[in-house]
């Protein structure tokens, strides 16, 4: 997407919270806000796995009190907040095979991260990380992105409110954009797979449809040659973790920007802010979204980079797509600089309040992408005119 005046299609999926791999996410999730609820130095890297009837958590966790959790209870509660409630289903929270086999961080790993100072805290692995914004939407991300969110938290709402009482848990949305002169133009595709009951067809056609156009007519970019596919196959009975198995940390393109851009590979679910696969690319987006905020560039990626048990990143690269306003080195010895972004993870953590979630969660906080939502700290707009200072 760096040639602006091409003409060309863009797609990207989400899926719902009910998709086999995002079960698995919220799980992982849920474990950690258990753990820093008990003890905010809390080291987690938990992992889990779900299939029919069965629930395993695997991984790494040192905590002060965590033998007082207990993680079957917490697994079940996530999956009766998400909407597995029907034992006839093959997935439910009243009855379920669990499988614990969490046990104590490596101390080998511990002594990179852990120091005497803790404004030196090393870096939970190696690894680059990379945070991206745009101005085509207010939430800051792509706008095929933005509409496959919307479409299924608008199906979460009617679904969970009894409105559409066939509807479970497990869907999935694709929205296929044209730009034009690097501007969204017209939406030239949707795809909608839900999960029902065994309904008629029509009915679910005609239903999702209707929410379809309720969601992305105030687009203004639906046309009279928009594509529609509903259910394509024809039925979708049987879904989450009892059609499909699921594991931590599989949608790591739906939890960030559908594609656009770069992705360093780590997945973010289960993992404490020490592990910088999380916590430096939430601090990247931040300071992504406050250079495009500024005026500085349209689009901005921001790329990290980090040793383990090294607590200053290796490198910091910046690259706006041809739209930047100012030098893209300019901007990136700002950041390598650390006075007004600090890509340490202890200043990281401090800065986001990472250990201390106030008003979200990471376990609600994992579902329809990790970004553009309000309410979050790395979403915030309070570095916008120091950078409009530092640099124009």
């Amino acid at each position: 997407m760096s040639k602006l005046t091409a003409r060309h299609v863009y797609t990207s999926e989400s899926v719902s919270e009910g998709h086999p791999d995002k079960v698995a996410d919220a799980i992982s999730d849920a474990v950690l806000d258990a753990c820093l609820a008990l003890d905010p130095q809390a080291h987690v890297a938990c992992e889990t796995a779900c299939g029919k009837n069965l629930v395993v958590n695997l991984g790494e966790i040192t905590c002060r009190g965590f033998e007082t959790l207990d993680t079957k209870a917490i697994a079940a509660d996530v999956i009766k907040r998400i909407g597995y409630d029907d034992p006839a289903e093959g997935f439910c929270h009243q009855d379920f095979t669990y499988v614990n086999n969490l046990h104590a961080q490596s101390p080998d790993i511990n002594q990179g991260v852990d120091r005497a100072d803790p404004e030196e805290q090393g870096a939970g692995d190696q690894g680059m990380m990379f945070g991206y914004a745009t101005d085509e939407t207010p939430e800051g991300l792509p706008l095929p992105l933005v509409c496959s969110n919307r479409v299924l938290r608008r199906l979460a709402e009617l679904r969970h409110a009894g409105t559409i009482d066939w509807l479970r848990p497990d869907a999935k949305a694709q929205v296929s954009v044209l730009y034009e002169g690097g501007r969204p133009a017209a939406i030239t595709s949707v795809v909608c797979s839900h999960q029902t009951r065994d309904v008629p067809e029509a009915l679910i056609r005609d239903t999702l449809l209707g929410v379809i156009h309720e969601v992305l007519d105030p687009t203004g970019l639906l046309t009279a040659d928009t594509a529609f596919h509903i259910n394509p196959t024809g039925r979708f009975v049987i879904g989450g973790p009892a059609g499909d198995s699921g594991l931590t940390g599989r949608k790591i393109i739906v939890d960030t920007y559908g594609g656009v851009g770069s992705h360093g590979g780590g997945a973010f679910s289960g993992k404490d802010p020490s592990k910088v696969d999380r916590s430096a690319a939430y601090y990247a987006r931040y300071a992504a979204r406050n250079i495009v905020a500024a005026g500085l560039a349209s689009k901005c990626e921001i790329q990290v980079a980090y040793a383990i048990g090294v607590a200053k990143p290796m490198s910091i690269n910046v690259s706006t797509y041809g739209t930047g306003k100012v030098p893209e080195e300019r901007i990136a010895d700002l950041l390598q600089g650390g006075t007004l972004f600090d890509f340490r993870p202890a200043a990281i953590t401090r800065a986001l309040g990472l250990t201390r979630p106030q008003g979200w969660s990471y376990s609600a906080n994992c579902v329809y992408g990790h970004f553009g939502r309000p309410g979050v700290p790395w979403e915030r707009l309070d570095r916008v005119d120091a950078l409009k200072a530092a640099l124009l």
